[in-house]
C-alpha cells in the first residue's frame, strides 16, 4: 500500500467469493494495486530466487475489461509457471497495455483464485483518482 494512502487495496466481505476494493491515482497504478491485493488475498509465500521477467501486451476496449484481463493474465502465470510479480512497469497506449513485470517463483500455492470476474465490476473516478471493486472467483 502507498505510504501516503494514495493507492491501496482492501478485502470486502462477499458471500461466496472474494471482493477487492482498490484505489490509485491512475489506471496503471490501479492495475498494480489490484495485482498486489489479489496476491495478498491468496496468501502466497515467495521462494526469493533471482528475479524472473515477463512481458506481454493486452488489447482492451475499456478500463473494466483491462482490469479483468490483466488479473487473469497474472493468474495464468501463477498457475502455469508459479510466478508472482513484484515489480510492474505498465505502459498504456491507445487501446493496449504493455506490461513488463519482474517477480519470483512461489514456495507454496496459498489459496486458489480461479479468475477475476465482471460480477459487480465497477471503476469510478474519485477526487483522489480511481476506485474499483472486483470479485475474484475462488
Amino acid at each position: 500500500m502507498d505510504p501516503e494512502g494514495l493507492a491501496g487495496f482492501r478485502e470486502i466481505e462477499h458471500v461466496a467469493d472474494w471482493e477487492l476494493e482498490v484505489w490509485a491515482p491512475d489506471l496503471t497504478a490501479l492495475l498494480e494495486q489490484a495485482a498486489r491485493g489479489m496476491y495478498t488475498l491468496a496468501g502466497l509465500k515467495l521462494e526469493g530466487e533471482q528475479p524472473i521477467e515477463r512481458s506481454f501486451r493486452l488489447e482492451f476496449q475499456d478500463a473494466e475489461s483491462l482490469l479483468v484481463t490483466f488479473l487473469n493474465e497474472l493468474l495464468y502465470y501463477l498457475e502455469t509457471e508459479r510466478l508472482v510479480f513484484e515489480r510492474f512497469d505498465l505502459v498504456l497506449e491507445k487501446d493496449s497495455l504493455l506490461a513488463r513485470l519482474s517477480g519470483t517463483k512461489i514456495a507454496s500455492p496459498g489459496k486458489e483464485i480461479k479468475a477475476a470476474t465482471y460480477h459487480n465490476l465497477e471503476i469510478r473516478q474519485s477526487p483522489a483518482g480511481l476506485q474499483a471493486k472486483v470479485v475474484l472467483d475462488v
